[in-house]
């Protein structure tokens, strides 16, 4: 079962409503979609091809290649499809894999038992050829299989991602109810922003934003962070188109760039986790912290980006507090920010009509479950103000 160089459905997955700009990175990379969903993207392509995906794609969260699919009315049937299928070739019997999956199946009460019958059907199938037991368990970071089984039709997949591409590896401390970076990228990503001109991030946090920001404004890929992938463990591997591709990342990337990113926060442990963060990121050198009111925050005279991810009550803060900081926020955009295009991320929309201002665009995100818009203020001269409920 020669994978590396078989062309077959890939698909990428990525959190619900992220599927525009993972389209937009993967268009970019000179693929071309099959599909668009709410939560990936389908094309086709080999092993090979999900080597420069896993390393570049900002958004996405897992890339699976499908290695064949099937009717399974119940679990009898799906282990004898799969005892069928050439493992042997795919993980070394000295190994090690995982099992993971998305099951809607009337047979199956929890996923859990979906996945052993997966195992079985593996480690079964290696014994019988090699005459020994590969290891499996629940970590991810060595050989993965996915299951998606919905009614009686699956299809069983190579996660070629391992741990998911969504945590971009960078950010060793997570400080408080941090925004995931796949998810920060996207946002980003949303805002049409030019790569450059100014980047402001008043109440940044852990300063997710701002290093994402700086990751692309410099062409820094994900990839740059990490060195383990669940492609790497496929019997097959090259790791020199690995490394060829890592190469490109870093020929690519640049060092300096030629405007301010801004990233304040009231608290100093914050600034001092974000600081941390982009020192891991190696972005410490292009983004300047400071401690002080988000109001206070110094704005670049040039045009830009000025965003926002405020508490909105759903974990953090209170709501009398909430409204007064959504209202202050508000006024600064209108008064300090003229010339530059406003956001504002919350999954609040009663605290977002505190903020008076009338917004150009609502961009629809989920924050885990929680439905979320980011707000687009166009913040010129004499910006109209919403009149007050």
């Amino acid at each position: 079962m020669e994978v590396f160089h078989t062309e077959s459905k890939i698909i990428i997955t990525c959190n619900k409503r992220l599927s525009p700009y993972l389209q937009q990175e993967v268009e970019e990379l000179g693929f071309k979609p099959v599909r668009v969903f709410s939560t990936g993207v389908e094309l086709l392509g080999t092993v090979t091809d999900t080597i420069p995906l896993n390393v570049n794609l900002r958004c996405a969260s897992q890339i699976l290649y499908s290695l064949q699919s099937f009717k399974a009315a119940d679990p009898q049937e799906l282990y004898d499809n799969l005892v069928k299928i050439e493992w042997e070739k795919l993980i070394d019997f000295s190994g090690y894999f995982s099992v993971t999956s998305n099951v809607n199946n009337e047979h199956i009460l929890t996923p859990l038992f979906a996945n052993v019958k997966v195992k079985d059907a593996i480690v079964d199938r290696i014994k019988s050829v090699k005459d020994i037991r590969p290891n499996s368990g629940p970590e991810s970071n060595k050989t993965v299989i996915h299951l998606y089984w919905q009614d009686d039709r699956a299809e069983i997949f190579l996660d070629t991602s391992g741990e998911t591409l969504a945590k971009h590896s960078y950010r060793k401390l997570p400080g408080k109810a941090p925004m995931l970076e796949a998810l920060a990228a996207g946002t980003i990503m949303a805002t049409r922003w030019d790569r450059k001109s100014s980047f402001v991030n008043p109440m940044c946090g852990s300063g997710t934003l701002a290093i994402e920001a700086a990751l692309l404004a410099t062409d820094k890929s994900p990839g740059l962070f990490r060195m383990n992938y669940g492609f790497m463990h496929v019997i097959g591997y090259d790791e020199q188109v690995f490394f060829v591709e890592r190469r490109k990342l870093k020929d690519k990337s640049k060092k300096e760039i030629g405007f301010k990113i801004v990233a304040t926060d009231i608290s100093d442990d914050a600034i001092d986790i974000a600081q941390k963060n982009a020192r891991t990121a190696g972005v410490e050198h292009l983004i300047d912290f400071a401690v002080c009111d988000f109001a206070d925050t110094n704005v670049p005279e040039d045009a830009g980006i000025v965003m926002f991810n405020p508490e909105y009550g759903e974990r953090l803060g209170t709501h009398t507090k909430l409204e007064i900081t959504y209202k202050r926020i508000g006024d600064f955009l209108k008064q300090q920010c003229k010339g530059y295009r406003g956001y504002v991320f919350t999954g609040n929309p009663d605290l977002a009509k505190k903020i008076g201002l009338r917004a150009s665009r609502k961009i629809e995100f989920y924050n885990g479950k929680l439905d979320c818009r980011l707000f687009e203020y166009e913040l010129y001269e004499g910006t109209k103000r919403e009149p007050q409920e």
